[in-house]
Parts: C-alpha cells; structure tokens; sequence
C-alpha cells in the first residue's frame, strides 16, 4: 500500500495550461506540441521524442500521463473541439471567461496572429494582477509577441549593423508604426509581472516569423509554388533579413519557459538563421517548382491579392536577432535549428501532409478507341492533375531539346552549364535513332523522356493520370525502375520501384474488338478523318493490343505482382455520352481529391453555372407547367362541349319522347272530351248563367257520352 502511494506522488502532476484561439495557425500548433509534454520534462536530459519532433501534424499521438491539460478559447465558435484540447471555454463576457482563467496554472496569450487579442490579454493579466491577494496559488503569464516590436530599432553599432540583438537590448527596442499596441502590452506584461512574483510571473516572448505544419505568413510562397508558378514573387530586393522560427520551437520554449520559470523576463525565440527573404523564396521556389524567383516593387506587392499588409510589412522587416538565453540555458529538441532554408525538406514535408496536398497518381490502359483519353481528360479536370499523353510528352520533350541546342550554337555562351551540349547530343542521337527506324523513337528514350516528365514539379506536386502508357510489361519495368543502379536491377526483376512515380490506381477499360470497331464505324467522318481510327488502321492497331497483351504477358500483371491491383471496368455497358458512367466509377475508385479545391474564380464559376442550370431548368419546369395546364384547360372545354352536346341531345330526345307519348291523349281529348266541352262552353255563353262553373260541369255530366 505505501508502495503504491509512492508512486503515485512521484507521478508527473499535470497543470492546466490556457492557450487563446485553439483554432488558429499560432494557437492550435502550440496547444497540440503543449498537449502531449509532460509537465517539468524540459528540466530533465532526454531523448528527442519522436511524437514531439513528427513531422505529420495530422497525428496526434495518445496523451502521456502528467501532460499539459489545454483550456482554450476559439475565434470562430462553429469549431468542434480539438482533440488535443482538454476543455474550450466559451463565454458570454470577461467575467465568464475571468473564472475559467484563475483555474489555471499557466496562461498563454497570443498577440501575434490576431491585434484584437491584444486589449484581451492586457485585460486578463490586469485583472490576474488586481487579485493577486486572493490567489491561492502561482500564476504565470505568457504572452507571445511580434519582433515588429524591434523592426525600426537602431543598430547597436551603426559602423557594423550585423551585429544582432540579444534579450539584453530589449529596453532599446522601437517598434514598427503598425506595432506600436503590440509594444505597449509588452511592457504592460512585463511591469505587472515585478508586484509579487511569488503570486503572479509574467514573460513576454519575442518570436521571429513562424513557419511550419500548415503554413501560416509564409503560406502564399508555398501555396504558389505548389501550384507550379513560374517565378516566386520576391519583395523589393530581398535582402533583409527575416527572423523566424519553427512553430513547434517556440512550443519548446514556451515549456522551457513553463517548466523552469527563468529569471529573465523578455526572451527572444528565433532560429540560428538569419536568412533573407530572397534565400527563404528562393528554397521554397527550388524544393516545390522551378527554382526561378521574380523581384517585384513593394507597390506591385501590395496589389497582391494573396497577402495582407501586416504579412507585408513582415516579409520586408530588415532584423538581425540572437536568441542568447534560449539557446544557452533552454533544453529544446530543435526541429529547425538552423532554419526555414537549412530544413526546407523537412518543412515541405510537414506543409504537404498538414494540407493532404498528396499527388494523385493513376494510369488508364485498355484496347484502342476504349476512351482512354477521354475518360483521363475528365479525370484530370475534376481532380487537377496533369494528363500524360505520349504524343505530348515526345513533342514537348523534343521542342525543348532543340532549344537548348539553339543555345550550344549560340556564340558568346558563358552561362551555359554543359546542359546545353549534352541536349544537342542526345537530339543528334534520337535524329540518328528515327532514321534507321522508319521514323519511330526508340524506346529508351521515350521512357526518358516520360521519366522526366514524371519526375518534373508540377506531377510530383499534383500527381497526374497516364494516358495508355506504358503498354507492354517491359515498358513498365523500364519506366518504374529506380534511379540507382542496384535497386534498378530489383526493378527489373519486379521486385522494386520507382515510389516517386508510381501510379497507386491502375484502371483498365474492356471491350471487346466488335464493339469497339462498332463505335468507331458510328463516328462522323469529320471525326475519323486523319486518325488511326480508319477501319483498317482500328483492326491493325486492336490485332497490336491483343498480340502484346495476352493472358500470360500483359503489363497488367507487373502492378498486379507489385499489389497494385487493376480495376477492370467494362465500358461496353456505359451508354451515357462522354463516358460519364465510367468517370463516376474512376472517381469512386480514386477517391477524394487532394488540392486546395476550387480557386475563387472557379467557385464563381461554378456558382455561375449553377444559377444557369437552376434558372434553366425553373424556365423548363414552367413550361412545362404551363403546357400541363393548357392541356388541362383544353381537355375541360373539350369534355364540356361533349356535355353540353349529350345534355342538348337529352332534352330533345326527352322532348320528343313526351311529344310521342302525348299523342294518344291528344286524341283522346279531340275525340271523346273537346266536342262535348265546346257545345258546353257554346250553350254557356248563350244562356249566361250565374254560375258558369256549375253550369258547366252540370253540361259535362248530363252530355257525357260514357253515361248512359
């Protein structure tokens, strides 16, 4: 039992720590390093843990005993809670989010993302600061501040600027215009900080420009150079330096600073690095697109739809800084150490898993006029990616191949690395390869030349579909095969890769050689004309397929062997137009895309079409409606008139029927009742009786001729 008890005291205490706006780039990083470091664990030799160091931010390992409990507030309150967050307080006013803060050891605010959390900080720490007699226990307080606090100080020697600042100039300090609030919490933090220390201890944390994880100021660069654009935009001259530091660094020195309440009060966090804004693009511009960097007018930057004027004024601060403390009294399992530059493979690999921004990589193979093409430009549409045709690749690689040639036979060359050359000779050789073989490329080179391709940015960045490439098993092992010489010949032998571009979907379109030869003899002529779809160019071209692709060889097998399993689909019961049933199914099988989406142009676009189609088909419907309607009215005039028509023809019969049945009465009256009544009423008006009535019917009843 005492045992038991012993261990439990020796057991990590965990502290609840409150970090601001969970959901955002700045807070949501640190809340999830804090989440899984052990209270205290910073003041103790240890190796570099792996989870704290992962570079996948997506996974979050399972939180040790004794961890940091996170509280935190969200900016947008549609945000369902972060798993790495313990518990989000939402409240209605300060008082409300005042009770939540004095239940917590430690308080981080961060002012660097969001101004408007500068007056809640100032707030938090003044109020923290007028209780401090009712505080059972320590409070600290944290807050996390821009080095624009430093962007217009003057140099420490004005005959040698690249002297740096360290934490002991920071009393020296002038703040860029835009950051003047941001200084005043500063030393707000700092002053109610000196009261009680054993009550209340406040730092302020100077961090250089972060980076890392999803990306957050420097976002732009990355995002453009994903997309494949052809220079990097690099403002004004790009030669100031930029301080920065990995976002889970600074998580290292905020546990630093929580676990070993040092005595120095302002602390700056940055790297080793002291790159300029034009070697951070430059790296970013090389490791994701073409390596090229455009020099741009501040003016022009700030036309920029893609960045906002405090990133702006970021990006163009000129600031040389020496974290002196951190880096001689902290212990910090550095991420980035020596900076955005240094890492820039680490750092790539982070932004790419934080933002699923994997390449889709697939090959589309079948039978001739199976729509191969037509199902990959669908494809490549909707998901982005870039459609491989082998027509295009061999076209574009040879257009660039005489290029450089032009520039080997050009004079005055001094630029030229050798590249050049090597382009005229291998052109020469390809030349000499099409002349002895009726005009055909080689395949060694054609697999060159769809090496490079594959290998080039814009597929490793998107990925992209091949379009009935390769077609035999040889072309494939040749094609996949691995740069080294040794795996190489594991390739050829199936048994390695290329991973970089290896297709993870195989999709095979089936049909048979009647139905194929069926759909191209139902094409227009316009169509056929100069194609290889003429009926003997199909049947030539279908007897090739099925030669080189049977049972036993096809290049199917080699992604089967290598647990890429094909997806066979029959396209002979597709009868949609473009293919559409087919597509779906791909899509199904491919999964969901991975890229940014739809740009904004293309959501107005979309929005667009979407307002036609529904404005279109509302004008459809009411047509339709009012077809249905005078249809409708038109069927009820018509009954009408066939019930007027019966009820006219009822009436008559009726009429008739009565004129027929009245005839026997008729006669009756004429012959038996009218004479005897006429010599009646006759005698009546001779004799003018008193009672014509009476008289009457006395005449009726003596003359009636059925009385005896």
């Amino acid at each position: 039992m005492a045992s038991t008890q012993e261990d439990a005291d020796l057991r990590p205490k965990s502290k609840r720590m409150f970090i601001n706006h969970v959901d955002q780039y700045q807070g949501k990083n640190l809340a999830k390093f804090l989440s899984r470091c052990v209270v205290g664990s910073s003041l103790e030799e240890q190796e570099e843990e792996d989870d704290a160091r992962s570079t996948d931010s997506s996974i979050i390992p399972t939180t040790k005993e004794g961890c940091y409990e996170i509280v935190g507030t969200l900016k947008d309150r549609a945000t369902p809670k972060p798993d790495f967050v313990k518990e989000l307080i939402l409240f209605e006013n300060k008082d409300q989010l005042y009770e939540q803060l004095v239940e917590c050891d430690v308080i981080v605010y961060d002012i660097t993302e969001d101004p408007d959390q500068i007056d809640e900080a100032v707030w938090a720490v003044s109020e923290l600061h007028s209780d401090l007699e009712k505080m059972e226990k320590s409070k600290m307080f944290i807050l996390i501040s821009s080095c624009m606090t430093w962007a217009k100080s003057k140099p420490l020697d004005p005959d040698d600027p690249e002297i740096p600042f360290t934490e002991d100039d920071y009393r020296r300090r002038k703040p860029h215009p835009n950051f003047k609030e941001h200084i005043s919490a500063e030393k707000t933090v700092i002053k109610l900080g000196k009261t009680n220390k054993a009550k209340l201890v406040t730092y302020v944390i100077c961090s250089g420009l972060t980076y890392g994880a999803e990306e957050n100021i420097f976002h732009f660069l990355f995002k453009s150079a994903w997309h494949n654009v052809q220079q990097l935009q690099c403002f004004g001259n790009g030669q100031n330096v930029i301080p920065t530091i990995h976002i889970k660094d600074l998580a290292g020195v905020i546990q630093n600073v929580a676990d070993a309440r040092p005595k120095v009060r302002y602390l700056i966090a940055k790297d080793d690095a002291q790159n300029t804004l034009e070697e951070i693009v430059k790296e970013v511009s090389t490791q994701l697109g073409t390596g090229k960097v455009k020099f741009i007018t501040k003016e022009e930057a700030l036309l920029s739809k893609d960045i906002e004027q405090a990133d702006f004024d970021m990006l163009l601060v000129n600031l040389r800084m020496d974290a002196v403390h951190v880096k001689e009294s902290m212990r910090i399992n550095w991420v980035s150490e020596g900076g955005i530059k240094e890492n820039i493979a680490l750092v790539t690999k982070e932004y790419k898993d934080a933002r699923a921004l994997q390449p889709l990589r697939a090959v589309i193979v079948g039978p001739p006029a199976s729509g191969k093409s037509t199902v990959a430009k669908q494809l490549c549409e909707h998901y982005k990616l870039h459609h491989i045709q082998i027509k295009k690749v061999i076209d574009d690689e040879i257009e660039s191949l005489e290029a450089k040639a032009k520039r080997a036979d050009a004079e005055d060359n001094e630029d030229d690395d050798g590249s050049a050359q090597e382009a005229q000779e291998l052109l020469e050789q390809i030349n000499e390869s099409r002349e002895q073989n009726n005009n055909r490329i080689e395949d060694q080179y054609v697999i060159k030349f769809f090496r490079d391709k594959l290998h080039s940015m814009p597929c490793q960045n998107q990925g992209f579909i091949l379009d009935g490439y390769p077609k035999t098993l040889e072309q494939a092992k040749d094609l996949f095969a691995t740069e080294d010489d040794e795996e190489a010949e594991e390739a050829a032998k199936g048994g390695n890769f290329d991973k970089t571009i290896m297709p993870e979907f195989v999709i095979s379109l089936e049909a048979t050689d009647d139905f194929l030869k069926a759909r191209v003899m139902n094409l227009p002529e316009s169509v056929v004309s100069g194609t290889h779809n003429t009926e003997k160019g199909l049947g030539n071209r279908l007897s090739e397929f099925r030669s080189i692709n049977t049972e036993d060889e096809t290049v199917l097998n080699y992604f089967d062997e290598l647990e890429f399993h094909p997806e066979k689909i029959d396209v002979t019961k597709d009868s949609s137009p473009m293919m559409k049933e087919t597509v779906e199914k791909i899509k199904k099988i491919m999964g969901a895309a991975r890229n940014y989406g739809p740009t904004p142009e293309e959501m107005e676009e979309m929005r667009r079409q979407e307002e036609e189609e529904r404005l279109k088909r509302e004008a459809e419907e009411k047509a339709e409606r009012e077809r249905r309607e005078a249809e409708e009215a038109a069927e009820r005039k018509k009954r009408q008139e066939e019930w007027s028509q019966r009820l006219s023809e009822v009436k008559r019969e009726e009429y008739e029927l009565l004129e027929a049945q009245s005839i026997p009465l008729r006669n009756f009256l004429m012959k038996h009742v009218m004479p005897t009544l006429t010599q009646g009423l006759i005698d009546c008006c001779k004799t003018r009786p008193e009672d014509p009535i009476d008289y009457i019917a006395e005449y009726l009843f003596q003359h009636n001729p059925q009385v005896d």
